[in-house]
């Protein structure tokens, strides 16, 4: 999905899509190790047991992990340079980056691995403030961006804080209900 997603980004070969695509790959490639550090974090300290049956501290170390990698996927705060940027590609290849893979995918690995992340209070607690800053910064960015496809690109950037700050409080059937509609 990553050298797809930097192909598809570049696909004009201007100097606005290729830093708009090495961006994007760059972003994701930081969630695609945070997500294999969970993994050997699960496999070194856990040794793929039931999560009830692991040490807290491990437990709520690899939420947190799980957590970082989901914002970087979903273009929470610090990360969410690269979904705008994503939209210098062409109309096609932006609805299926910003509608069904790419920033769903942090939202779906959150889901997934919900109780391992709930775990963690204080990641959950950062998920919070994180999902409802991003929500103000992309409604407050998307007022004043005159390119159509940016706008709709901050919408669902808003709209992914959305389901993140549903998981932050608990409540990931709503997340996921919100994910599907």
């Amino acid at each position: 999905l990553g050298l797809t997603s930097f192909l598809l980004v570049a696909f004009y070969q201007n100097n606005k899509s290729l830093a708009s695509a090495m961006l994007t790959a760059l972003t994701n490639r930081v969630g695609d190790t945070l997500v294999l550090a969970s993994i050997s974090f699960m496999l070194n300290e856990m040794n793929w047991v039931i999560y009830n049956y692991s040490p807290m501290i491990i437990s709520a170390s690899i939420g947190f992990v799980l957590i970082l990698a989901g914002m970087t996927k979903s273009a929470q705060v610090p990360f969410c340079a690269w979904l705008p940027a994503a939209m210098a590609a062409p109309t096609p290849v932006s609805s299926l980056v910003h509608s069904s893979t790419l920033v769903t995918a942090g939202v779906y690995l959150l889901l997934r691995s919900y109780k391992m992340i709930s775990l963690s209070e204080g990641a959950m607690k950062m998920l919070m403030v994180v999902s409802v800053l991003t929500l103000l910064v992309a409604g407050s960015s998307a007022v004043r961006v005159y390119d159509l496809k940016k706008v709709i690109a901050l919408s669902t950037l808003s709209q992914l804080s959305v389901m993140m700050f549903c998981v932050s409080i608990g409540a990931p059937l709503v997340a996921f209900f919100h994910l599907v509609t």
